[in-house]
């Protein structure tokens, strides 16, 4: 073998170990970032919820450094005070001569408790406390009263809707024989749409964008982050959350991903290029700062995972675009609360539903 082909050789040998080293970084560069194998306590707390169990007595440093409550779940807990109220809601009385027992009330509610996208809601003036309360077992009413509410995001009450209702509530009140007060439906139709054009006006969902700017996250990557600033997994895939302060209260936070990849066989081999994050503002009260923390959030795992904030169409968020969300933010806390609507109140939980 001549010198010359001893040197071709080792020359393409050398490229030869040249592309299979740049193949292998260039696979690595194109997996998504993975999940650090070690995690603290306090993430191995977020990720699992434990740390936001009734006995326990911290929260991780990034949670208080961010200003997040020592809060794990989105599900509200079971409320037993009546909700009813003619601010929002079409309701038709019913006195009784005699006390009835929860019992036999729940037992003469309609197989549907549905009209329309609206709940058709019996509550019951309890006997011996003298409050209005959902229908339990094991206590007497001395008057019940049956409502529906007039509008929600899905669009205010109709002649159909309103007759329905009059039907079920007229049905319940003869199973004890009594004849119920109604409603006008000419005023109950008007009033809805008054205050679907209201809630139409001043509704308000905000959601950023955190957008990848080189490598994928897996899964496991984006968790593991949030949960450092302390989000929490939610009940649906794909989803985590920062809870209210108050317990039965919406989530102040929503991070959103690819729902098929939280679920994927193998979640670490998912590729996300971007996640969400999101406030529905009538649902949160605004002492919990809902706007300042998304932004907080939103900037915060940007730097961390190299991530870019975006509106979302796509557009890069500034300062000054975000000094005027939270000055029409402000006003609109203002108008709800002049409507006696405030920002996360159980009406406005339930008008903006």
């Amino acid at each position: 073998m001549s010198n010359l082909q001893i040197w071709l050789a080792i020359v393409g040998g050398v490229v030869l170990v040249v592309l299979v080293a740049y193949n292998t970084w260039a696979a690595r560069q194109n997996l998504p970032k993975q999940a650090e194998p070690l995690l603290t306590s306090e993430e191995l707390d977020a990720l699992s919820g434990t740390n936001n169990l009734p006995d326990s007595t911290s929260a991780s440093d990034s949670d208080s450094a961010m200003g997040f409550p020592d809060i794990s779940h989105e599900l509200p807990q079971p409320d037993q005070r009546g909700q009813l109220d003619p601010l929002i809601d079409v309701i038709a009385s019913m006195e009784l001569d005699t006390p009835v027992s929860g019992e036999a009330a729940l037992a003469a509610l309609p197989p549907v408790r549905r009209v329309g996208n609206k709940l058709f809601i019996v509550e019951g003036l309890n006997a011996d406390t003298g409050e209005w309360q959902n229908l339990q077992a094991g206590f007497f009413y001395s008057a019940f009263q049956a409502g529906i509410q007039v509008a929600n995001r899905q669009g205010p009450l109709n002649d159909i809707e309103f007759s329905e209702f009059i039907v079920k509530a007229q049905t319940f009140a003869d199973t004890f024989g009594v004849t119920p007060e109604l409603p006008d439906m000419t005023e109950a139709v008007a009033h809805a749409r008054e205050l679907d054009q209201f809630a139409a006006s001043h509704d308000a969902q905000l959601s950023f964008t955190i957008a990848s700017r080189k490598a994928a996250w897996s899964p496991g990557y984006v968790q593991q982050q949030a949960a450092r600033i302390g989000f929490v997994p939610g009940v649906i895939p794909g989803r985590m959350v920062i809870a209210a302060s108050s317990a039965g209260s919406p989530p102040v936070l929503v991070l959103s991903f690819d729902a098929r990849a939280a679920m994927a066989e193998d979640p670490n081999q998912s590729a996300l290029r971007s996640i969400s994050i999101s406030l529905d503002v009538p649902q949160v009260a605004p002492a919990e700062q809902g706007f300042s923390r998304l932004c907080e959030a939103a900037q915060a795992l940007a730097q961390a995972m190299d991530g870019q904030i975006t509106d979302d169409n796509g557009h890069t968020l500034s300062d000054a675009s975000i000094q005027i969300i939270d000055n029409d933010l402000k006003s609109l806390y203002q108008a709800l609360a002049g409507r006696d609507l405030a920002a996360g109140s159980l009406q406005a939980r339930r008008l903006f539903s």
